[in-house]
């Protein structure tokens, strides 16, 4: 049950928040466009009728700001807008707007909220995230080589691909084209960047162990869906 006096919406970006509170107890509204700096936030919502609780979208701000504000002793809700419904017929989305709307479904108790990560099970999911992105960048960066091989009917008939003999194939080809011998090195180059990055991670990976309060194949609570699938990533995957 909501039981602050004063009710703010922020939509939050990376460089403006706007920022729109209502208070309970004499119908005052206050709205404020601010530099999307932590402690300009803070200062502004300390100058509100206490007490006060807040509410904003997650998204790619993280929780700083969450955190920011449970540590001067003020009540934040983040909430998941993909849970979230928009009134039928309302097609103007403007920042004041979302912040209004927010506040108003904050003091109702109608906001569908995520769980606000500790630090440590962010800088976990970063770890998974990062290796994750190296993974696929350097599929990909393999993909590119050897499809550009295929194209100068150079085939790679000596067993499993991506081995240190393989490798040692890969550095002996040469081309009569200058273009086509720089974009092969080129690529060849990004390969071997993307599998040192990799091998870093593995280390990492493995001395943090399992991200606290994660389960196997599904992603914590409050992890945004386009994350999801990075929770998904296991040490010895094949194919990346």
């Amino acid at each position: 049950m909501f039981s602050e006096r004063t009710s703010v919406g922020l939509d939050v970006h990376a460089r403006t928040t706007t920022a729109w509170a209502l208070d309970g107890e004499t119908g005052g509204v206050f709205s404020e466009r601010l530099d999307a700096e932590t402690h300009n936030v803070l200062a502004w919502v300390a100058t509100l009728p206490q007490p006060v609780a807040v509410a904003y979208e997650a998204g790619p701000t993280g929780f700083a700001l969450a955190r920011a504000l449970d540590g001067i002793g003020i009540r934040c809700v983040v909430a998941a807008p993909s849970k979230m419904e928009r009134p039928a017929g309302d097609r103007i989305k403007t920042d004041k707007r979302d912040a209004q709307r927010l506040a108003k479904l904050l003091r109702m108790d109608e906001l569908p909220v995520v769980r606000v990560p500790t630090p440590a099970e962010e800088a976990a999911r970063d770890l998974v995230r990062g290796r994750d992105d190296v993974r696929r960048d350097l599929a990909r960066a393999r993909n590119r080589v050897s499809k550009l091989l295929l194209r100068q009917g150079r085939v790679w008939r000596g067993g499993s691909g991506w081995t240190c003999i393989h490798h040692e194939w890969l550095r002996k080809q040469r081309f009569d084209d200058a273009d086509t011998q720089f974009a092969f090195d080129n690529g060849l180059e990004e390969v071997l960047a993307l599998e040192t990055m990799r091998d870093r991670f593995e280390p990492a990976h493995h001395r943090r162990g399992r991200p606290p309060r994660m389960v196997p194949g599904r992603a914590p609570p409050g992890l945004p869906a386009r994350h999801r699938h990075a929770v998904r990533a296991r040490p010895g995957r094949r194919g990346r």
